[in-house]
């Protein structure tokens, strides 16, 4: 599918899906705490169906019904998949249970889209070789899917890079299944609010965990623990929040974004006090769960961290191209092994609509003031990427044209039916 999107202003009421983060680890806890489970509000993108139905290939049934996914774990325990793991583009169902396969005996064989094949597993896959597995990748060289692994995993201490926090999830999630005790421990960690989700899914599901809540440095976990089933509500995702309140700072704009959780640990949510430092009109009414944004007010520059917030770095870029001075964007290295290396192509798409925008290794650096203008555009499969580069064209002169626009429904689908609604100037072909 491309999208045109033509200059625009946003009105109105809109509401967002559900915690990406939150549902997918909803579905492996659930399959590994047997039972019946009861995810409620799950959200229905792409990445979702690909977990529930990898939960199914480790032997959970899932059964989809209006409003609540009911998980049915395996009774007598995960079973070895009978044929090959596709987690399509879902990086979080490949690392998640890439350590949940590590538990059985037999080999479990993953692979997923070319995005997936380009995303580094062997930080995780040499941990879990450390505790016992046997794994490899199928070709030479190469520390990326397709690859194979075996288990089961015992107790041990294994230091791992938090490159991406998801290496240390995924192991944080299978440990309490192993025997013997297994201590984490990792020198630089990165995406803290996730980590601290994680850890807060174990303990609310009946497993003890011990670990640096200061620093994140380390993390231990008992063996033979058991996971209780659950009936939990899943939240809205801030990681989608931070589209529609961007498109909202555009002149006549004002939206107002419904049934937001304020006390939710996703780091994005930071995204909206980053906003505010910017000079951005923006409200938080806690009591109602209502954000909202009144467009208009000139942003200026500011220096940003997004060490523990990668994944909000395409709209930041775009929030940094509609402000006056200079915006930095620090500890970005972390987007560059995404679906995509955001860092590049968010500085190569921003730059050919006229943006004064440079990078480094672990910096983005962006002189706002310019006028963008319309151009082609490739989504380049990324959904963050595709929902960015439209906020982008709603302040660009003239039409930009993005290719390949339907990647968005990977975490939010109905994006463009969503805001074309409140009044975003798009045509769909």
């Amino acid at each position: 599918m491309n999208a045109k999107i033509y200059p625009s202003s946003i009105q109105g009421e809109i509401s967002v899906p559900s915690s990406k983060s939150h549902t997918i680890r909803a579905l492996i806890i659930a399959t590994l705490a047997g039972g019946r489970s009861y995810i409620r509000n799950p959200l229905l993108s792409d990445d979702c169906k690909a977990a529930m139905r990898i939960a199914g290939q480790f032997g959970s049934t899932v059964t989809a019904e209006d409003g609540v996914w009911i998980v049915d774990g395996p009774v007598d325990g995960l079973k070895t998949p009978d044929d090959i793991v596709n987690v399509d583009n879902s990086g979080t169902t490949l690392y998640f249970m890439t350590s949940v396969a590590a538990l059985l005996r037999d080999y479990t064989v993953f692979t997923g889209d070319k995005s997936i094949r380009k995303r580094p597993v062997q930080p995780l896959l040499t941990a879990l070789n450390q505790l016992g597995a046997q794994s490899s990748t199928t070709r030479e060289g190469n520390a990326c899917a397709p690859f194979f692994i075996k288990g089961p995993i015992r107790g041990g201490e294994v230091n791992v890079p938090c490159t991406t926090s998801q290496y240390i999830s995924s192991l944080m999630i299978a440990a309490p299944m192993c025997d013997g005790n297994i201590r984490i421990t990792t020198d630089h960690p990165a995406e803290i609010p996730y980590l601290d989700m994680t850890i807060k899914w174990l303990k609310e599901a009946g497993i003890q965990v011990t670990y640096d809540e200061k620093e994140h440095k380390f993390f231990e976990i008992k063996g033979n623990q058991k996971y209780k089933a659950f009936d939990k509500y899943m939240p809205s995702d801030w990681s989608s929040v931070a589209f529609p309140t961007v498109a909202a700072l555009t002149p006549g704009s004002n939206l107002t974004i419904r049934n937001m959780d304020f006390k939710d640990s996703q780091g994005d949510a930071a995204v909206i006090d980053h906003l505010i430092r910017m000079g951005a009109d923006i409200q938080k009414h806690e009591a109602s769960g209502d954000l909202i944004i009144h467009g208009g007010k000139q942003l200026h520059g500011i220096s940003m961290d997004l060490k523990n917030t990668p994944d909000a770095l395409p709209i930041l870029c775009v929030a940094g191209c509609m402000a006056d001075g200079t915006t930095v964007l620090d500890n970005v290295a972390g987007a560059r092994l995404k679906e995509t290396d955001r860092v590049s192509v968010m500085t190569e798409a921003l730059s050919l609509m006229g943006a004064d925008i440079s990078a480094t290794e672990n910096t983005i650096t962006i002189h706002g003031g310019k006028k963008l203008r319309g151009c082609v555009q490739d989504s380049h499969g990324d959904h963050r990427i595709a929902m960015a580069l439209t906020v982008a064209a709603m302040s660009a002169e003239g039409c930009t044209e993005i290719t390949g626009a339907e990647c968005a429904s990977v975490t939010f689908p109905n994006f463009y039916p969503k805001i074309q609604s409140c009044g975003v100037k798009i045509e769909l072909a």
